[in-house]
């Protein structure tokens, strides 16, 4: 019964690791642009004037805590510069993301970033 247990337990994992390609590629953009290189247009919809309300383009990012009522929209501006926005979302204010360009993000592998400056102290000399 163990063994039988054992192999059921394995056979889910395994399945459950499998993703397809679609969401592969969807996590790979997604990685892409939170590191600021893919090229965006966020657009503010009021849906009861019909209105566009904002438009934000440039190599932007999601924010990831985001709630129902508040987005938070960071874009990379300059070498080591950045702007964040946040705006406030209605019942008749919604948003679009739309991905400018296509990007060369592959299939078959995970994208790992690795920062260096995010592991090593910020280190002054004197």
């Amino acid at each position: 019964m163990k063994l039988k247990t054992l192999a059921l337990a394995a056979i889910a994992f395994v399945v459950a690791g499998c993703s397809s390609d679609a969401d592969l590629a969807s996590q790979n953009l997604s990685k892409a642009a939170d590191n600021f290189d893919v090229h965006r247009r966020i657009v503010f919809y009021n849906g009861i004037t019909n209105d566009y309300v904002l438009t934000i383009q440039g190599r932007c990012s999601k924010g990831n805590n985001d709630t129902r009522t508040m987005l938070t929209i960071t874009c990379k501006v300059g070498p080591s510069e950045y702007k964040k926005h946040y705006l406030g979302l209605s019942d008749n204010v919604t948003y679009f993301i739309e991905q400018m360009e296509p990007m060369p993000v592959g299939v078959n592998k995970y994208v790992v970033n690795f920062k260096p400056t995010a592991i090593l102290p910020d280190v002054q000399m004197r």
